[in-house]
């Protein structure tokens, strides 16, 4: 037994608990070695982040498994898993919303996940399906949707915070790999005419060329508004359209596919075009710089 002087009956001290005779000194370098810590990783991002990250790395995982599949000569799966990659891009976006964890860490794993997805695999897709034939012109043309792809993702990131909802400043990268994707899709299942066919290098570079370039032009493309009652109130026109072309592409699948992006594509353009025109073709106003 220990007595009240802290010996035990055999006179020897009583053993102390060294985990309590030296919590004060741990704690407080502890804190030190934490706040250190902190200091040196900056801001992490929340816990909540957790939950949109996992649809952007399912579409990451999307984008690798395409170029699996392109390797192995399987293009139509390649294609499908491309476009099951937007599908989790689009999720991740709600996610985040939803949750109320939009953060920089978001944006860049997205921009990441989608140069994989959006850019290499629909070039590596191209490569493989059409363009080897054609080397070694056929490297570089297959190469630019993920070269300007990367442009379109950085400017991106350099003006998230400051970009409306509404639109975006060039075609999103996501929207040219859906062109490419229905492409190929319609060329395996449809019967096209010998002068078009996506074999054909006049087919194939002007359509590239293209969807490359208006990723990185100035043109303004409309963002596809989320589904909910305030969206068809602000935009009942949109909104119809929106849902027309979704029985569009259901009902003529693939084919129906490249008329919404054909339409989506041209009302960017042509917009663009007749404000340009209007600019052009407006009254030079009288004054200094008039006369």
């Amino acid at each position: 037994m220990i007595d009240l002087f802290g010996a035990d009956r055999a006179g020897r001290p009583a053993r102390t608990d060294d985990r309590s005779a030296r919590p004060a000194s741990v704690r407080r370098r502890l804190r030190a070695y934490r706040s250190a810590r902190r200091e040196q990783r900056g801001d992490r991002p929340p816990p909540r982040v957790a939950v949109p990250s996992f649809f952007t790395l399912m579409n990451l995982l999307c984008g690798f498994l395409a170029l699996t599949q392109v390797a192995n000569t399987s293009f139509v799966m390649a294609c499908w898993l491309i476009v099951l990659a937007g599908f989790f891009d689009l999720l991740d976006g709600m996610m985040a919303r939803l949750t109320g964890a939009d953060s920089s860490f978001g944006v860049q794993l997205d921009s990441l996940s989608d140069m994989v997805s959006f850019g290499v695999a629909p070039s590596f897709l191209l490569y493989g399906y059409v363009l080897d034939a054609f080397n070694p012109l056929g490297v570089i043309v297959a190469a630019l949707p993920a070269l300007c792809g990367a442009v379109r993702l950085a400017r991106y990131n350099m003006t998230a915070d400051e970009s409306d909802k509404e639109g975006f400043e060039g075609l999103p990268i996501p929207g040219q790999a859906i062109a490419v994707v229905a492409l190929v899709l319609a060329a395996e299942n449809s019967t096209w005419d010998g002068r078009f066919a996506l074999d054909s290098l006049r087919v194939v570079l002007p359509v590239v060329v293209v969807l490359s370039g208006l990723m990185v032009s100035s043109i303004r493309f409309d963002a596809i508004p989320m589904p909910s009652l305030k969206a068809l109130r602000r935009h009942p026109r949109k909104m119809s359209a929106y849902g027309l072309a979704g029985l569009l592409i259901v009902g003529l699948q693939e084919r129906g596919l490249l008329i919404v992006l054909a339409v989506y594509l041209l009302h960017g353009m042509g917009r663009s075009i007749y404000k340009l025109a209007r600019v052009l073709l407006a009254p030079v106003p009288d004054g200094p710089l008039g006369s």
